[in-house]
Order: structure tokens, then sequence, then C-alpha cells
């Protein structure tokens, strides 16, 4: 099984990468692409939560905490939140994601169970998908694909390390084909993950279907950012 700091290694290399690839050949800015970069190197430890040592999951939930409440942000200050009830919102999620989902987390899942999966990953993809509010839906996409990218690079690092190559003989050890998988000898874990990711592809769905549909004005009103004053009467006068 690869080790924490070549799973951070790795998925920060596909970040640079990935990263460049965002800027050149498909044209998004710097600041996403570095953006984009981040999310995939932190991907790429995401399934270390399941880890037993206390460092992957100290330091990943710790970030968590912080950048998880950040995200929502510009959500809230889109529907009009008080900037009060911001702040608090950052106080109370970095409190419970920190203390409470961390703990809770731990006692729910086993080492290699369905944290290390496809499904998995796709659910971390699309939490950022879904978390990140932007009306550019391409850049949604490229964070979303991001973390998903360095996700994947760990599923498939722990099922290299789990094949022994030195000798005359290849040899598989016990962990071989518990990283890239779909289901889990679990069937309540399995259900529950498919669960979450049967909610989050509706609520994906939801939003490509009504994308948009907020900011239109019904017809036969003015139009966003258009002046009454230039709204004529066809009934008038020239």
């Amino acid at each position: 099984m690869a080790g924490f700091r070549t799973h951070i290694t790795v998925s920060g290399a596909l970040g640079v990468m990935y990263g460049g690839a965002a800027v050149q050949p498909l044209g998004f800015s710097t600041e996403a692409a570095v953006l984009a970069a981040g999310l995939t190197t932190v991907g790429g430890m995401l399934p270390d939560l399941d880890s037993q040592s206390g460092v992957p999951v100290r330091e990943m939930f710790g970030l968590a905490a912080i950048v998880g409440p950040l995200t929502l942000v510009p959500r809230l200050s889109h529907m009009g939140v008080s900037q009060e009830s911001i702040l608090a919102t950052l106080l109370f999620g970095y409190v419970i994601i920190r203390y409470g989902l961390s703990r809770m987390f731990k006692r729910l899942t086993v080492h290699r169970g369905m944290f290390h999966s496809v499904p998995a990953m796709l659910i971390a993809g699309l939490v950022v998908y879904l978390g990140y509010h932007s009306p550019d839906r391409r850049l949604r996409v490229l964070f979303g694909g991001g973390v998903m990218v360095g996700f994947l690079s760990h599923l498939l690092l722990d099922e290299l390390y789990s094949v022994d190559l030195r000798g005359m003989k290849v040899k598989l050890n016990k962990f071989a084909g518990t990283a890239v998988k779909f289901v889990s000898p679990s069937l309540p874990a399995t259900a529950i993950c498919y669960a979450i990711l049967g909610g989050l592809m509706y609520l994906a769905y939801l939003d490509y279907k009504y994308a948009g549909a907020e900011g239109d004005p019904p017809p036969g009103t003015v139009s966003a950012g258009k002046k009454p004053a230039e709204v004529r009467n066809p009934n008038a006068r020239p």
C-alpha cells in the first residue's frame, strides 16, 4: 500500500498537469487553474480518511473544516444571507466538521471500505460541483473533475502497490482488489454509498435542468439590467 507522502507527491504532480491543461488548451484563468491544481492534490489524499492512522484524518478534516464552509460563502451571499449569519455559518461549520463529523466518520468507516471505491470518487466530485456556487458550469466541472482525478490516482496507486513484482513470480498482497472497486463485502455500506451517490446525481440533474432559470425574468417583464425607460410602448408615437 502506498504511503501518505507518496499519495501527496503523485496527486500534487497531477495537480500541476491538470492546472496547466486548464489554462492551455481549455482556456481557464490562471486563478481557476491554481485552485483546480490544489483540489486535485487534496483529492489524492481523500481516500486516506478511512485510515487507521490519525495523521490523514487529522490533517484532512482540519482542511475540510476550513475550506468546506468557505465554499458556501458565495452561495450564501447570492441568497441574501446577512454578514453575521455567514460568519456564524463559518464558525459552526468548522466546529461541526472538525470535531463532530470527523469522529462520526471514524466510527462508521473501516479501512479499505466503500470510501476506497469508484462510487466514493464520484461522490467527492459531485460534492465539489454542487457546493461551489458559480454561474459558469464549466468552472464547477473543472473543480469537481480535479478532485476525482486526484481521488482516482490514490486508488490506482494502492492497487499498484498491492502487487509484489520482486522475484520471478508476481504476488498479490491481502489488499489487492480492495481499492478500485464498485461494491464492498458489507451490503449496508454499499447500499448507503449508492444511495448518497444517487441523491447527489439527482441534485446535479436538477441543477442542470433549472440552471439559469432563477435569474431569467418572466416573459413580458423588464429584463435584468435594463432600465424601465428603455422599454418602449409599441402603441406610443415615435
